[in-house]
């Protein structure tokens, strides 16, 4: 009983670690979107992440919503100074996320502010 047992859990670890491994390391799919960066956060009562939203049209009506991870400072601190500024977004989109990562599936790797095709201003 006691190896049936054994052999139960190891196999729920070993699911469980290589689903966290997958979720992890494998992308769905990346790309750019620009815009104007709207909304940037840091949300959470428990665990807080880095949440943002650019506005990729001039009624707002297109809104793309996306996640910074913890261990990205440099572009946690370009967000914070590019808030209301035209920017570009390099991101992947991940199969899914855990709720210590962010709200959503879409993470940015890279940001650039841009002038905006809108107006002129910086």
């Amino acid at each position: 009983m006691k190896k049936i047992l054994g052999v139960i859990l190891t196999t729920i670890l070993l699911l469980a670690v290589i689903w966290y491994a997958f979720i992890y390391f494998a992308s769905y799919s990346d790309g750019y979107r620009s815009g104007e960066l709207i909304k940037f956060t840091h949300k959470g009562f428990v665990v807080k992440t880095w949440e943002g939203e650019i506005s990729q049209g001039i009624s707002g009506a297109q809104i793309f919503s996306f996640s910074v991870m913890d261990n990205q400072p440099e572009i946690i601190e370009k967000l914070k100074e590019y808030q209301g500024k035209y920017v570009k977004l390099k991101y992947e989109e991940k199969f899914g996320t855990f709720f210590f990562w962010g709200d959503t599936k879409y993470f940015i790797t890279e940001v650039t502010k841009e002038n905006s095709p809108h107006f002129n201003r910086d």
